[in-house]
């Protein structure tokens, strides 16, 4: 590494912040706060930021904090996101005891959001007492990224955005990350273009016509319907999408009936519904509709087709892309950075973001070991939080570089 980049924030410059981190995120999963009710993590987080000395903005696009450092007079500037909100899902107990575990019934950090929002507050931190730059940073703590509604219908990037985000806070480019289960802990993984999928909803009223179970010729079973219904809508990943595209259609609901000798009126469906191109998340609706419609027909019913679009594809651009796996390269070694990583099915309001900036959205191993995202057993792994306030210290450092 030569001298100039050797003078950027390297992983041992953060050994001393490792134990107020993981008391952070430790408190952080402890009083664990849902999609558009995180204000004592954002009333928390404003705090230190005060501290340190960042000018702090709260109440952007509802809990949102927005902090801003200027150092010198450098033109340059770059954003920086962390996630706040937990899920609705109840922890299960780990049986060797956690005292971090969350207190409130039936909402956790299932997802990483308080190791993300406690990686970013140690890189402010850091980059206060070092002011190693000369530009703008502005630091995006964003509420609601578990939500694709709640009031208005929007998520937290789409409110911060809609609440002049980028007019009150410009920068050239946003950075953003997501730890990632399975993946070796403190491993990196980048890759341009479309990197994480676009997400729809749609749910299916059938609607039949209820009877008894013994007389089911006198009905129109919308059970029936529904279970062969399922099967069908497989068929049109397998044979109307080009096998080279990736597309998925996952039913993960079914309600109906309530007993067992009774032919019920109505049966509901849920499903989400992948895609990574608009052309292939246009086909999936069109078939979508046309086949439910019709096949729900051929058996003597009719339907109800609430279809939602939900979050777009996360499009990272190259050049951002480039520089933030340049910076995890020298920061941690090449041997642990994965790129390009394969694109991710999962879904993220990140790409609202990248629909008005360039930038790059990426991952951070968790480790191999443990839950995956979204599992009443996940937890964050408090060992790759200074690595990743290393990073985003040193991604600062070296995008506003003196």
């Amino acid at each position: 590494m030569n001298d100039r980049l050797r003078c950027f924030c390297q992983l041992a410059d953060l050994d001393g912040a490792a134990g107020f981190l993981t008391a952070t995120r430790q408190h952080l999963h402890r009083h664990p706060e849902l999609s558009f009710e995180e204000a004592e993590t954002a009333a928390l987080v404003a705090a230190h930021l005060s501290e340190w000395g960042w000018q702090v903005t709260r109440h952007v696009g509802g809990h949102g904090v927005v902090a801003t450092l200027t150092v010198g007079d450098g033109p340059r500037r770059v954003a920086v996101r962390a996630d706040m909100d937990a899920l609705p899902i109840a922890e299960i107990a780990d049986p060797d005891g956690r005292p971090w575990q969350s207190r409130t019934t039936g909402v956790m950090h299932a997802c990483g959001h308080d190791g993300h929002t406690t990686m970013l507050l140690g890189a402010a931190q850091q980059l206060a007492a070092t002011r190693n730059f000369s530009g703008t940073v502005h630091l995006v703590f964003q509420p609601a990224e578990e939500s694709n509604g709640g009031p208005g219908g929007k998520s937290g990037a789409q409110r911060m955005i809609d609440d002049g985000l980028f007019e009150r806070f410009p920068c050239d480019a946003i950075f953003g990350l997501h730890n990632t289960p399975g993946v070796p802990a403190g491993h990196f993984g980048f890759g341009s273009g479309p990197f994480m999928s676009a997400s729809d909803t749609a749910r299916i009223t059938i609607h039949g016509r209820g009877g008894h179970a013994a007389r089911p010729h006198q009905a129109v079973d919308p059970v029936l319907i529904a279970g062969s219904l399922v099967v069908a809508l497989q068929s049109i990943v397998a044979r109307n999408i080009d096998p080279r595209q990736t597309a998925i259609i996952t039913i993960g609901a079914i309600h109906a009936g309530s007993a067992p000798n009774v032919i019920p009126d109505e049966a509901t469906l849920a499903m989400s519904i992948r895609s990574f191109t608009p052309e292939v998340r246009e086909l999936l609706e069109q078939r979508i509709r046309a086949l439910v419609t019709a096949h729900v027909a051929g058996y003597g019913g009719t339907v109800d087709i609430d279809y939602e679009r939900g979050y777009p594809v996360v499009v990272n651009s190259e050049a951002e892309t480039d520089f933030a796996r340049q910076v995890a390269e020298e920061l941690v070694g090449p041997e642990r950075v994965i790129a390009p990583f394969p694109p991710v099915t999962g879904s993220e309001d990140f790409a609202y973001y990248l629909l008005h900036k360039p930038g790059c959205f990426f991952r951070l191993g968790n480790g191999e070991e443990g839950a995956m995202l979204h599992n009443p057993r996940y937890d964050f792994n408090d060992a790759i939080l200074t690595t990743g306030a290393a990073f985003w210290t040193r991604l600062v450092e070296r995008y506003l570089a003196q």
